[in-house]
């Protein structure tokens, strides 16, 4: 009957009638909170085996920051001043490049670091924020109108691959927001699994409760709802009561891609911004700290799960210079009042101009002055309290 919660066992629930594979776009949340997990790691243990963990298997290119796609002045090293990441999470399937299928950048976060480095800010970019995409002469795509999520796909096609996808998709941000990056980062899904397995669970906060509906309970164990409608709940769907405990790993990415509820994808989009920080905050305790092939299993899934371009400076001065994310504090800010903006009879949404003034205060490092005068646009930890 409705209510019903799982027995958190700390395992992947099982599919009914066949292998479960791990939730898609759970695993992009994942590798984004493992991203910032991996600086809190390094930045403590500070030992160049586990950096190597973490940097023998990323991808890097080159080719998706310059003046044409929206990055700042390459000078080979981090800048002394603030620092503009983008991160972009894809919700890939196995076997989709062998299907000719393309994929959107569902997730996209800037994450703003201060230029005392003392703070860093996470925006969340509504993925269907209909916008134009420029074009872009190395890549040979003529400007179009679409979702913002739209402008990975088509940067990727034509066997230009996630530089391409990365490199318009950049472009496109930085073309609506005014912000420069000096980084870039794209998830991969391959190898991302274990990683909030390894870690043991996080500590997260429902503020309401909310159900999936991807699982059900059946004779009181958790399992795949094959075939559920996704708009309304069955009498044995699977809820999180709001309350503040300690999530199975398969939980807290369940909970963190739920996007049904009253806001929609801004209550995703604040779920997973509370798992990023909750990620980052248990990197950083004594548990995993203190476990040497802990660490080291988080750093050897997470370098296997990224690809960056980081802008002419080396991978570990890349990371390692950002170890002062570890101890700032995460914050995470909403855009359009956390409400959906919409238009065109509400197949898609535009940025208010309150999110607009948001944008050119991060351009401009001046968020923290911004967020004094408007308070409204922090997002609470859903514990009923603020951050």
């Amino acid at each position: 009957m409705p209510g019903q919660t799982a027995r958190s066992n700390g395992k992947v629930p099982a599919l009914a009638g066949k292998k479960r594979k791990a939730p898609l776009w759970a695993k992009a949340v994942t590798a984004l909170g493992a991203f910032l997990a991996v600086l809190s790691v390094t930045g403590i243990v500070g030992v160049k085996y586990f950096l190597g963990q973490l940097t023998d298997n990323i991808q890097t290119t080159k080719s998706v920051l310059d003046d044409e796609s929206g990055g700042s002045k390459e000078t080979g090293k981090l800048p002394d001043g603030a620092i503009n990441l983008l991160l972009l999470g894809l919700d890939t399937r196995d076997n989709w490049d062998k299907q000719g299928q393309i994929s959107r950048s569902d997730t996209m976060i800037i994450l703003h670091i201060s230029k005392a480095h003392d703070r860093a800010y996470m925006l969340s970019i509504p993925r269907d924020t209909r916008v134009q995409i420029p074009a872009d002469s190395t890549l040979g795509t003529s400007a179009t109108t679409d979702k913002i999520n739209g402008a990975y796909a088509l940067g990727s096609q034509n066997n230009r691959g996630w530089a391409g996808g990365a490199k318009l998709a950049t472009k496109t941000v930085r073309s609506v927001t005014g912000i420069n990056f000096d980084g870039v980062v794209v998830i991969d899904f391959n190898g991302f699994k274990g990683i909030l397995e390894a870690m043991g669970g996080v500590y997260m906060c429902v503020d309401k409760d909310v159900w999936s509906s991807h699982y059900v309970i059946v004779k009181g164990k958790v399992q795949y709802a094959v075939g559920a409608d996704p708009t309304s709940p069955p009498r044995n769907a699977l809820w999180f009561h709001k309350g503040c405990r300690t999530m199975a790993p398969w939980e807290a990415l369940e909970f963190s891609r739920i996007r049904h509820s009253a806001n929609g994808d801004y209550d995703r989009q604040r779920h997973q911004q509370q798992l990023l920080r909750a990620m980052a905050k248990k990197a950083s305790s004594s548990g995993v700290l203190t476990n040497p092939a802990k660490v080291a299993n988080i750093l050897k899934a997470a370098g296997s799960a990224l690809k960056m371009d980081t802008h002419g400076v080396g991978v570990q001065d890349f990371i390692f210079g950002l170890k002062s994310v570890a101890a700032a504090d995460l914050i995470p800010i909403k855009t359009n009042d956390g409400t959906f903006a919409s238009i065109d009879g509400g197949a898609a949404e535009s940025f208010n101009p309150d999110t607009m003034n948001l944008f050119k205060a991060t351009a401009e490092d001046n968020l923290s002055d911004f967020l004094v005068r408007h308070p409204q646009m922090l997002i609470s930890d859903g514990s009923g309290g603020g951050l």
